[in-house]
């Protein structure tokens, strides 16, 4: 691993800081090596670069859907009880084939992982949408979706491998790129469509996108393989075994994600009903929910910066409980008055989901404990948050108001303040196995 190194400002500066965060694991031996040396410099920009085309794709394929799932449920004449299958898709392939993560690694290289992961994502978008078959939409967008599980679980790894001195400005890097991703994605993907004519030009569009984040993938798989076989010929690697299951850590990073991936699910399905019945119009409550969305990209981007600085994170679990109890309560009272204001808050206090994110890369001393620790926290988390829509729907039919669905919000709000306590102060769960 590389040891801390004083960068240099300016240019010069950018190239020091790449070499100085690139780790000895992907590059084959010196005595395998064939070739000319690979430029440091270049590796780690290629690795940053296609961590952050991954990270554009990891909500496209959701969100893309989601806009046009009415156009979707006319083509493919999809029931209900379809239609709400294909919304639950992405939770249930984000536990249970994320879940399969630290297995595929232990066995393959990351980057190689990846690169079929992508593929999936990429091959996935591009069938779905040349059928007219409602079984095999289905499994063509679950197939896109297993490739964004295990992505999703990967990330935090290949920071902790790659760039394990600069843990949070390159998380807050690729949380940044997985907001914008996630934002043009829902605002283009109705005029894309409308353009060409079709739905099916709506959603396939995306695939070119996950084509490409393959692509500076492949050279590292490829060096990944060389040294593996190097590091086999030489000596056996040593592997880590990590059961954040077995716990307490694990479990408390599970139920920080999985609180705030459920008030996040939450506010993204129904924040535009809440607004249009406070008396905006349709089209001005889907611009609060884009405005949402597009406050939250500077968000993702500072918050993995600070909690990569602190020590304790106490300070940043409580600032975000506070922003977002402040915005619900507000939602509660004054709905229409204050709504730009109750938006920028929930932006700020959805900044758990970029916190949690660092925090499992803070947590773990070694790549294996990183991905280990990921697969288990999002797993169960993405189960927990896929709750929160059913929660609030239900009291809000039963109530036709407000008041209990947003009880339900601050509930889950407590219960992530609890857990984000729980991580707060630097520990590793290598060391609790």
């Amino acid at each position: 691993m590389t040891p801390p190194t004083t960068v240099p400002a300016g240019p010069d500066g950018a190239a020091a800081l790449a070499a100085a965060t690139l780790p000895d694991v992907p590059d084959a031996p010196p005595e395998t090596r064939t070739g000319p040396p690979r430029s440091p410099v270049t590796g780690g920009l290629l690795v940053l670069a296609g961590m952050l085309l991954v990270a554009a794709n990891l909500r496209a394929a959701v969100t893309s859907l989601g806009a046009l799932l009415d156009e979707v449920r006319t083509g493919l004449a999809l029931s209900g009880a379809m239609a709400g299958l294909i919304t639950t898709l992405p939770t249930i392939a984000f536990a249970g084939v994320g879940a399969l993560s630290p297995w595929l690694v232990r066995r393959f290289a990351p980057a190689r992982v990846l690169v079929v992961a992508m593929i999936a994502l990429a091959v996935g978008q591009a069938l779905r949408v040349v059928t007219d078959s409602v079984v095999f939409f289905v499994v063509t967008s679950a197939l896109a979706l297993a490739g964004i599980a295990v992505a999703n679980i990967l990330l935090p790894m290949l920071v902790k491998q790659y760039f394990p001195h600069r843990t949070g400005a390159v998380t807050g890097a690729y949380t940044m790129a997985l907001a914008i991703g996630t934002t043009v994605a829902s605002a283009s993907a109705v005029p894309i469509a409308h353009a060409f004519g079709s739905w099916r030009a709506g959603l396939g569009v995306w695939a070119v996108l996950a084509a490409l984040a393959v692509l500076p993938w492949v050279p590292l798989a490829l060096r990944a393989r060389a040294a593996r076989r190097g590091t086999t010929r030489t000596s056996p690697v040593t592997r880590i075994r990590v059961r954040p299951q077995r716990t307490r850590l694990g479990w408390a990073m599970a139920v920080y994600f999985g609180a705030q991936s459920l008030s996040g699910y939450a506010v993204m399905g129904w924040l535009p009903q809440l607004f249009r019945d406070a008396g905006f119009r349709p089209q001005d409550a889907g611009l609060l929910l884009a405005g949402l969305t597009a406050l939250g990209v500077p968000v993702a981007l500072l918050m993995p910066t600070l909690a990569g600085r602190m020590r304790s994170l106490n300070p940043l679990v409580f600032a975000l409980t506070a922003a977002s109890a402040i915005s619900y309560l507000g939602m509660a009272l004054a709905p229409r008055g204050g709504a730009l204001l109750w938006v920028a808050l929930l932006a700020v206090g959805h900044g758990a989901f970029p916190l949690i994110l660092t925090t499992i890369g803070l947590r773990a001393r070694t790549a294996d404990g990183t991905v280990a620790l990921s697969a288990f926290a999002q797993s169960i988390g993405y189960v927990i948050g896929a709750l929160g829509p059913l929660l609030v729907g239900v009291f809000y039919e039963a109530t036709g108001a407000w008041t209990a669905p947003i009880g339900v919000l601050l509930v889950a709000l407590a219960v992530q303040t609890a857990a984000g306590t729980a991580i707060a102060r630097p520990r590793f769960i290598e060391d609790e196995r």
